[in-house]
């Protein structure tokens, strides 16, 4: 009866994960033999787990990351100038509690999307927010906002992201209010926050893609002076995949 009770409060406080191990513990005569720290330290790890799980979901969900990619995934092997050591710190957090950046150039297919979103998946399970955005999709919502009076809304959700990706950073050239919404943006999260930039073009080119030299310029203080670097070459991943499954099929 007393057990019972103790798992109708568990459950009220919204402790299930106690509760069930609790009643693990309640069928298991051997427990018996640990001592009470023992016991209560197995059923607090157990709820702690269940909501640092939670939250890595909730986390992930909210990230929207293009790729379900992780580090431990990344493909070493095929030739594209990568920095295993480089990305390997990358997986830390001391970047990030620093509010460095991450550029990542090369060309199309080289794989920029997929490294990005593994950076923002280590970020996440290290416990910092992470969001994956397309440049004309950010500079659209920015503009949505702005003429629905959500605005300060989304730059406060913006600015407190600690890794944004930006994706097809000057995929295309950029108008004046994209330039001076994503200067806003970046103003918003300078020395609070990381932002991880794609791109197929090198820095050199920025400022033409860009436009406004003064805005130009502005930006890229935001963005390269405290910036890991990720110089890719070779060709696209996805030629190269494809190119493999050609060959295994045809050997089949």
């Amino acid at each position: 009866m007393l057990s019972q009770q103790t798992l109708e409060k568990l459950y009220e406080m919204k402790l299930a994960a106690m509760a069930e191990a609790f009643t693990q513990h309640l069928s298991q005569p051997s427990l018996g033999e640990l001592s009470f720290e023992e016991r209560f330290a197995m059923l607090v790890d157990r709820q702690w787990a269940f909501k640092e799980d939670r939250r890595m979901d909730r986390l992930l969900k909210a990230a929207r990351l293009r790729d379900s990619a992780c580090i431990e995934n990344v493909d070493f092997k095929t030739p594209r100038s990568l920095d295993r050591s480089l990305l390997v710190r990358l997986t830390g957090s001391d970047w990030i509690k620093m509010a460095q950046n991450v550029i990542i150039i090369g060309p199309t297919g080289v794989g920029k999307t997929y490294i990005a979103s593994a950076i923002a998946n280590s970020a996440i399970r290290n416990g910092y927010p992470a969001m994956y955005k397309r440049a004309p999709r950010l500079y659209q919502e920015v503009a949505i906002a702005r003429a629905d009076g959500t605005y300060p809304k989304l730059m406060n959700m913006l600015s407190k992201i600690k890794v944004l990706i930006i994706d097809d950073f000057c995929i295309a050239p950029m108008s004046d209010s994209e330039r001076r919404d994503l200067l806003e943006v970046l103003e918003d999260r300078q020395s609070i926050s990381s932002t991880v930039i794609t791109t197929q073009l090198p820095v050199k080119n920025w400022i033409e893609h860009i436009g406004n030299p003064t805005l130009a310029d502005a930006i890229l203080d935001r963005l390269v002076h405290n910036a890991n670097k990720i110089n890719l070459e070779g060709d696209s991943m996805r030629k190269i995949y494809s190119s493999l499954t050609k060959s295994n099929n045809s050997a089949k």
